[in-house]
């Protein structure tokens, strides 16, 4: 009786696995994940490694989400992506590059791996320019590099504590702190934090230089209520853009014009998420997308 029942969902899930890998890892992510996970060779991470569960769960869709609010906040990285990233032009191009270099950095064969960190950091070093108030950046910078960093983590350990299939325990999130860490290192970030005491002190020592400009608001006015997401999608994306704004820390809102509706977040918005989330992880168990031989 099962397998009658689930026989005529494969479709739906394939259907579901394909347009959302597609987006992240472009027209055949089946070679795609066959390039990041079999070849063979050394890797950073053992299979079971925190930063190996959190980056391979469904909940980095949220995450993710978050860490680019949360980025914006700092003046010199929206200016640099304002004038440097073509987020707007190709969002989805630069999400499949993010994703590319998360997946060959935390799974992949480590030649690889640090091939992908060369090809990142020479980016970096020809990212350079004014801010519209007249400060001086480039990308190459380790303070400005340790800040994407400090967010990224936070962002994608907050969602995976909130709407991961397996939460880690204390001692498992200072060592994804750790983990990240040696990806940072290697791109150019000076003393990453290695605990998360280290991490929360960071994101604090960082809070006087973070405001909301006017391209940080229109950044998430782009990404959050005009996404170039098709109309038939734009349901499912509504709640994964509310679920990533209620992982955002209060003091984030304002800055960025969001609500904050702690009530709501609490009820409304978690059990969406969770729902969509769920719904994700699921249809990433397709067969279309490969199989992995670690």
């Amino acid at each position: 009786m099962a397998a009658t029942i689930a026989a005529p969902l494969n479709p739906l899930r394939d259907g579901l696995a394909r347009m959302i890998m597609t987006k992240v890892a472009g027209p055949d992510p089946r070679a795609e994940r066959n390039r990041v996970h079999n070849i063979p060779g050394p890797r950073w991470f053992a299979p079971d490694s925190p930063i190996r569960r959190v980056h391979g769960d469904a909940s980095m869709f949220a995450g993710g989400l978050r860490a680019l609010l949360l980025q914006s906040l700092h003046p010199l990285a929206m200016a640099a992506v304002t004038a440097h990233s073509g987020y707007r032009g190709d969002p989805w191009g630069r999400l499949r590059r993010t994703s590319y270099f998360l997946a060959i950095t935390t799974y992949g064969a480590v030649p690889d791996a640090e091939e992908a960190i060369a090809r990142v950091k020479a980016v970096h070093e020809r990212v350079r320019g004014t801010s519209p108030d007249g400060v001086k950046y480039r990308a190459s910078d380790p303070h400005l590099l340790k800040w994407v960093h400090v967010a990224e983590v936070d962002s994608f350990l907050v969602a995976h504590q909130r709407y991961g299939v397996q939460p880690l325990t204390e001692p498992e999130q200072d060592q994804y702190v750790e983990d990240a860490a040696l990806v940072a290192r290697k791109l150019g970030v000076i003393d990453p934090p290695t605990t998360m005491a280290e991490l929360r002190e960071a994101l604090d020592a960082y809070r006087p230089e973070l405001r909301g400009t006017a391209e940080a608001r229109r950044t998430a006015r782009f990404m959050l209520v005009h996404p170039p997401v098709p109309w038939a999608a734009r349901p499912a994306y509504g709640v994964l853009t509310a679920t990533a704004v209620g992982l955002l820390p209060w003091w984030t809102r304002w800055p960025l014009r969001l609500p904050y509706l702690p009530l709501a977040e609490a009820t409304v918005v978690r059990a969406a998420g969770e729902g969509l989330t769920r719904t994700i992880r699921w249809a990433l168990t397709s067969p279309i997308l490969g199989s992995i031989e670690d």
